[in-house]
């Protein structure tokens, strides 16, 4: 049995073709380096991503060199006065920020705001059983809120595995991004009053009352126009990017790797 060394056996040798620009080859040690910086799931995807920076880097260095720059020492302020020269990016217009605002109003809201109580009962993602039993026990404690026998505060000691329990359930004020995920997304839709249904999280099933709801209101132009702005100008900057790069890449030639973008404006 062939015993690999453990640095082989982590680099993927011979499964990717060759990389270069123009005449020079972008080594396989080099890319296999550049990996750390891209971590993915796959290897192939973070193979690709480390290429594809390296030949990136490259084109742009191959144009310094072309611009006469190569008196510029450091390598990072050669490629930065590369863009410097060269990017030509659009410039946005007042326009362009009313336009944003106006087809995207939901992303200039304030945040929804909740005061929210819960009765938690627990059980553990992959005990399928517990789960279940849970399930059944939460429904009838449910059960018993919806019809008037019970307190939700009296059924929150007695019964959440949540410290909030010493409160009566509650969880005080929420707001989008401060719970998990599969909880905050239920939750958020809810209107005020006692949620008829169980609401599942992995920490088990949770009864859910909401005591206030002031829902988020339209932010006015000029409050996010800043945030627009910057917004806008990184898109395009980008965009330009991406363009001028395959400008490059066309014109010096790429190989082993495909730089080409959906959203690129040379794909339009």
């Amino acid at each position: 049995m062939q015993i690999i060394p453990v640095g082989e056996a982590e680099k993927p040798r011979n499964q990717f073709p060759p990389v270069a620009v123009g005449d020079t080859l972008i080594g396989e040690e080099a890319i296999a380096r550049e990996m750390q910086h891209h971590p993915a799931e796959e290897v192939a995807e973070a193979w690709h991503e480390a290429a594809k920076s390296l030949v990136i880097r490259e084109l742009l260095l191959q144009q310094a060199t072309r611009l006469k720059l190569d008196d510029i020492a450091d390598e990072e302020d050669r490629i930065a006065r590369v863009l410097e020269q060269e990017l030509n990016v659009p410039n946005l217009s007042e326009q362009d920020c009313e336009r944003f605002y106006a087809a995207n109003p939901a992303r200039f809201r304030s945040p929804t705001l909740m005061a929210v109580s819960h009765i938690l009962l627990a059980a553990a993602p992959d005990d399928v059983q517990e789960r279940l039993r849970q399930e059944e026990a939460g429904n009838q404690v449910l059960s018993s809120l919806l019809d008037g026998r019970a307190q939700f505060a009296g059924m929150a000691k007695q019964y959440s595995a949540c410290e909030s329990r010493q409160q009566g359930g509650s969880l005080g004020q929420i707001s989008k991004g401060q719970t998990v995920e599969e909880f905050e997304r239920p939750v958020l839709r809810l209107r005020e009053g006692l949620s008829p249904e169980l609401i599942e999280t992995r920490y088990g099933w949770h009864i859910v009352k909401v005591d206030q709801r002031i829902d988020g209101e339209q932010l006015p132009y000029e409050h996010v126009k800043p945030q627009i702005r910057q917004y806008l100008s990184e898109s395009v900057t980008r965009r330009a990017f991406r363009q001028y790069v395959q400008v490059l890449a066309a014109e010096t030639g790429v190989e082993g790797v495909d730089l080409e973008l959906p959203d690129s404006p040379l794909m339009q």
